[in-house]
């Protein structure tokens, strides 16, 4: 080792740390970027539509006055359910889509 300098690192090994950062960036920004978008989707032909956003966190739910029926509420709590739990897996598998970009389908339990 050369005084007063750190170790060395191969080239190779040092290209390949600076891509790890790269990569580790632009993930960090697409997944802020991810957390900060709307995904909606409908239930009852269009008369529940549930909002949420990136962070899986619900924004809005919008009913149509014909859809509720205060005779049937089962019904309307079920297209809620529906509505909402589309939403969500509609953020989560844009999420699992935009980051296998980056992680070429390795798993990384916990990362998302």
């Amino acid at each position: 080792m050369a005084k007063g300098k750190g170790p060395m690192i191969p080239g190779n090994m040092n290209n390949m740390m600076k891509q790890i950062q790269k990569m580790q960036k632009d993930m960090t920004e697409a997944q802020e970027k991810l957390e900060t978008e709307n995904f909606e989707a409908s239930a009852g032909g269009g008369a529940i539509k549930a909002i949420v956003n990136g962070k899986k966190e619900l924004v809005s739910i919008e009913l149509k006055p014909e859809i509720v029926d205060p005779d049937d509420i089962e019904m309307l709590q079920d297209l809620i359910l529906v509505a909402v739990n589309e939403a969500l897996k509609t953020a989560d598998d844009t999420m699992n889509k935009t980051m296998s970009k980056y992680t070429n389908g390795m798993s990384m339990p916990g990362l998302f």
